[in-house]
């Protein structure tokens, strides 16, 4: 897999369907926790995600994906149970 620095210059898209070889995820500064017990399901975060990054399995919200999460804080600024919380990268 490709990370940030292999990306093409100017963002071209070589190849249609290529996403996947480009493992985005070490950008990112702060990284979404998501709270099991807090979640209802609701897939507002599964459907604002820019990047994929919220794993759904039968219409359930089984975890997020940090090899692509960039930590944009979208799932969390719009949980309405505030199920996400975002954290200091370590």
């Amino acid at each position: 897999m490709k990370g940030w620095k292999e990306i093409p210059d100017g963002g071209l898209i070589l190849e249609p369907g290529n996403s996947v070889e480009y493992k985005t995820g070490s950008w990112r500064a702060k990284r979404p926790v998501w709270d099991k017990e807090k979640c209802i399901n609701c897939l507002i975060c599964w459907i604002q995600c820019p990047d994929n990054a919220i794993i759904v399995e039968n219409e359930k919200i089984r975890g997020i994906n940090y090899d692509y999460c960039k930590g944009c804080g979208i799932c969390a600024s719009i949980c309405p149970k505030e199920a996400i919380s975002m954290e200091e990268e370590k």
